[in-house]
């Protein structure tokens, strides 16, 4: 007999849903925190949203009689026709899909992927309208189930496997809240310690590092379907300020499809560097930040949207004091099962985040 995973206690989960209850009543006043400024690049920044285009950005044109084009032009217009068969026929591709239908002529996969982003942006609609779909990398797993666009009825469990992340859904049930991990292993640590079980009802994503497009657009459809709080833990480093900004505030590169990908109610849930201090790890756990590091933490203290973050860029400028970074494995030092056993039930319960 199977049964059902048994979590905390009602009351451990008393600061979660007052936090709930505040992403709520944000939502029905219809504002947000203060907007950030805008930037002069090819994107904006919009609190609500997160990177969006600008609206009279630099365009290029690609022509049939220009040599420099000539092979570009011809390249968009064989993936024009595929996508045309797609819609008309109501079937799908993925991009590797397209780009072995004549690898020869695409020379790489990367070929296929911009010019279908760069479709995407020409007409205005997702890559999704256009009956391309990406191969999923992520996994999810806890208390949700959904239904997949072929009618398979997909139930996740709390156990010691994961789903992957589907292509595509059309029913999600069951979900309290959402932990987004950076690192796969740190993801099957958790599931290898019950975790989604002993804080149950709950969901984990994990994009396997900087994520793909449908384990984006699945924390994005989960937000919208239930308006959970969703949260990220990873490693206190700027690679991982960088992908915790990414799901919720996009990237550049897709900045034009922002409104069907970012969650801007994301909170950083950890590895917070002052945690590194309050919890005493040792100096011989850190690692030093690398010239890159320091470039990249530097590059992102100097994003717009930092500025809505006062309790961020206060992390971000401890850790370039400090020049010292730390992966989530650094808590293995306290105890091995630290970081499910104490570090993040105290967190959920105590509101342990920015």
């Amino acid at each position: 007999m199977a049964f059902a995973p048994m979590g905390p206690e009602a009351s451990f989960f008393e600061v979660l849903d007052r936090h709930r209850a505040s992403l709520l009543a944000t939502l029905r006043i219809g504002c947000g925190e203060t907007p950030g400024r805008g930037t002069h690049l090819a994107s904006r920044f919009e609190d609500s949203v997160g990177l969006q285009m600008v609206p009279h950005c630099t365009t290029r044109k690609i022509k049939s009689d220009s040599p420099k084009s000539v092979q570009k032009f011809a390249l968009i217009l064989k993936i024009l026709s595929m996508i045309y068969k797609l819609v008309q026929s109501n079937t799908y591709a993925t991009k590797r899909d397209i780009y072995y239908t004549d690898s020869q002529l695409f020379g790489n996969q990367t070929v296929v992927d911009n010019i279908i982003d760069d479709i995407s942006c020409m007409l205005k609609v997702p890559r999704r309208s256009l009956h391309i779909l990406s191969t999923s990398k992520g996994l999810i797993a806890g208390n949700l189930r959904f239904m997949e666009e072929d009618g398979t009825r997909v139930n996740c469990t709390c156990g010691a496997s994961a789903t992957a992340v589907p292509s595509n859904i059309q029913g999600i049930r069951n979900a309290k809240f959402l932990l987004i991990v950076e690192k796969d292993a740190t993801f099957q640590r958790l599931l290898d310690d019950n975790f989604c079980s002993k804080m149950s009802p709950c969901i984990m994503v994990t994009g396997k590092g900087i994520p793909d497009l449908n384990t984006r657009l699945l924390v994005k459809r989960l937000w919208d379907a239930f308006h959970i709080p969703v949260f990220t833990l990873v490693d206190a480093d700027p690679h991982g300020i960088e992908i915790m900004c990414i799901y919720k505030y996009g990237s550049m590169s897709m900045s034009f499809e922002a409104h069907n990908l970012t969650v801007p109610a994301i909170r950083w849930l950890g590895l917070l560097p002052s945690d590194i201090k309050r919890l005493n790890i040792p100096k011989d756990s850190l690692i030093p930040l690398t010239k890159h590091d320091q470039m990249k933490l530097h590059s992102i203290l100097k994003r717009p949207y930092v500025n809505c973050q006062p309790f961020w860029r206060k992390e971000m400028e401890m850790m370039a004091d400090s020049k010292l970074k730390a992966e989530i494995q650094a808590l293995t030092f306290l105890s091995s099962d630290y970081l499910s056993r104490v570090y993040l039930p105290n967190k959920l319960k105590f509101g342990g985040w920015i």
